[in-house]
């Protein structure tokens, strides 16, 4: 049997070729293409390009070319249906299952298919060419649209007393058509209804572009009938696993690497307008795990861009509480929100697209920022109020998967809530003492150099370890003295400790003649020591956060000798230099 093209389609549309090829090919970016060393022959000058705009892959060398598939089947020596597997599971879908229920279930999708195709340009006609849906049209110019946008979206109209259930009944039988969710039983009348009747009508499409769904909104005042419905879930089509205009917006990925999510098709259609074409929206429900997901899969940030009024803000706060758990190392979050009063549809038509761009750039925030800013205007200084709000937060945190994001971000809102009670450490020696001198020099540390501010802080963590836990360091040396520092004032310091740490006196933080300032300093910026402090007088637990520090080091090491290499085989393209630098990226990965 064949693999049905949809399941194919919707494998090729979830995968760039560009992200199955990397992981076999070192590539570099050259205008619209990727460039690497050919793996169908040795080479040492790159003659191997990948393109994701026309989906393919071309080798100079070998003549050999083709899509995803092909990559797959030709580098693994994989079967066709071996190499469907593979990407598949690549792109998070379910094998395809060759069954009877399978055979029934393509024949359903395939009737599912062509009736929202037909239902959809039927309607979408009616309104360019029907003259009785004048109102229609009005309505549409009031909100600023022309006939580009209706056509580019397939937008239509749906009159009050529409017939189309009886044309479609003639091919279809009633329960399929009944299933599509596009009409309904009146129990009273004994008649067949058009769900989205007096609506103009907005294809939900599906990955590949053929419309699943559809969202409906009034054109005419009501206080009875909700403004915005959306089509109900059916087998073919679960709101909580699609977005609006995704098919078209990730088309956009190659070029941009953020996505606007905004709660209406009207926002998502009027940014559109503006050339804002990087814009996705939820179906009337909460954000999803899978949504999110889904977006990673083409753009590095997602950027969410609610509705500047309560309702609006408080959906922002359901989507991000829902969405932190999904962060990943190279993936963001990021909130906009609008003035009040304003929708993204609104202000970018009040203020255009330059406007709508340059504030998005000066007014977004990070969502663990987001985050705390809300809970941190909930509570009041008082003990009580201060040990909710902590906890919030430290739950908060804890619902993330990935552990280094799920660190960095707890480290993050323990070290603000720190900043609410400055009073708290005041009796302990070298916390928490502000200089404006030692502020200013960090501050300028971090501006002269901000690649270096997380190994700053990470080295800061180590030296604070070391400082309070010299006792136990002394009987086990071995397991720092290895460890690499690459801020010289850093470094100096750590191999004093170490050589003192290797003689057989006993010693304290006094006989190690560190500056008073510099211990300031690690005990004010080292973020290991929220976590230290609960369990500073566990052994295990020190030595734990010892590896863990030594770890995070050691892929600073790694990252930079890779970045050194990467701009050295950028200008020689040597197969040495490739070779050194696809070893260091196992040692990274293996770490």
């Amino acid at each position: 049997m064949k693999y049905p093209k949809e399941y194919l389609d919707e494998i090729r549309n979830r995968l760039k070729v560009s992200t199955v090829v990397s992981k076999t090919v070192s590539l570099k970016k050259r205008g619209k293409e990727f460039v690497g060393l050919s793996p169908f022959k040795n080479e040492k000058t790159p003659s191997f390009t990948v393109n994701d705009e026309k989906e393919f892959y071309h080798c100079f060398a070998t003549s050999e070319h083709g899509n995803i598939f092909d990559f797959i089947m030709k580098t693994q020596n994989l079967r066709f249906g071996e190499a469907v597997k593979y990407l598949a599971q690549l792109a998070g879908m379910q094998p395809y299952m060759f069954s009877k229920q399978d055979e029934e279930r393509e024949r359903k999708w395939n009737e599912y298919k062509s009736i929202f195709s037909q239902y959809v340009n039927f309607y979408h006609n009616e309104l360019l060419k029907n003259e009785n849906y004048s109102v229609a049209r009005e309505y549409l110019k009031k909100r600023s649209l022309n006939k580009e946008e209706v056509k580019k979206f397939k937008i239509g109209y749906i009159d009050k007393n529409p017939n189309f259930f009886e044309r479609l009944k003639e091919n279809y039988s009633e329960q399929t058509l009944i299933d599509t969710g596009l009409f309904y039983l009146d129990e009273k009348k004994k008649i067949y209804i058009e769900r989205f009747r007096g609506r103009l009508i907005f294809p939900i499409n599906n990955i590949s572009g053929q419309p699943i769904a559809l969202g409906g909104r009034i054109i005419e005042n009501s206080d009875y009938l909700a403004k915005y419905i959306n089509s109900p879930e059916t087998a073919f089509f679960k709101k909580g696993s699609n977005l609006y205009n995704l098919d078209l917006a990730r088309k956009h990925s190659n070029k941009i690497d953020h996505v606007y999510l905004v709660e209406g098709y009207m926002d998502v259609v009027g940014l559109s307008k503006n050339g804002i074409n990087n814009a996705v929206a939820n179906l009337g429900t909460s954000l999803t795990d899978k949504q999110i997901l889904i977006l990673n899969q083409f753009f590095d940030d997602t950027i969410i861009c609610f509705d500047g009024d309560e309702s609006g803000y408080k959906a922002a706060l359901r989507a991000a509480e829902n969405s932190i758990k999904e962060l990943k190392p190279e993936k963001q979050i990021s909130f906009l929100f609008l003035p009040d009063k304003e929708d993204p549809d609104s202000y970018v038509n009040k203020n255009g697209k330059n406007n709508f761009v340059e504030f998005t750039k000066q007014s977004k925030i990070s969502i663990h920022q987001f985050i705390f800013n809300h809970y941190k205007k909930q509570t009041k200084n008082n003990p009580s109020s201060l040990a909710i709000f902590e906890k919030k937060l430290r739950n908060i945190a804890g619902t993330i998967k990935d552990d280094f994001i799920k660190k960095y971000v707890l480290e993050y809102f323990l070290e603000k809530v720190a900043e609410l009670t400055p009073h708290s450490n005041q009796n302990k020696k070298n916390f928490y003492i502000k200089k404006a001198k030692s502020l200013e020099s960090t501050k300028k540390f971090f501006n002269e150099s901000k690649s270096l501010t997380g190994v700053e802080i990470k080295e800061f963590s180590l030296l604070y370890l070391v400082l309070n836990n010299l006792n136990l360091l002394q009987a086990n040396v071995h397991l720092i003295e290895n460890i690499k520092l690459f801020t010289e004032m850093n470094k100096k310091i750590f191999n004093s400790i170490i050589k003192k740490l290797k003689s057989d006196d006993q010693i304290s933080i006094q006989d190690l003649n560190i500056d008073y300032q510099f211990i300031e300093k690690v005990n004010k910026f080292a973020s290991i020591k929220h976590i230290f402090k609960n369990q500073k007088n566990d052994e295990q637990k020190v030595i734990e956060l010892l590896e863990d520090i030594s770890r995070d080091l050691l892929n600073y090491d790694l990252e930079f000798r890779i970045q050194e290499l990467e701009s050295r085989f950028s200008v020689d393209m040597s197969e040495a230099t490739f070779n050194e630098l696809k070893e260091l990226k196992k040692k990274q990965n293996l770490n």
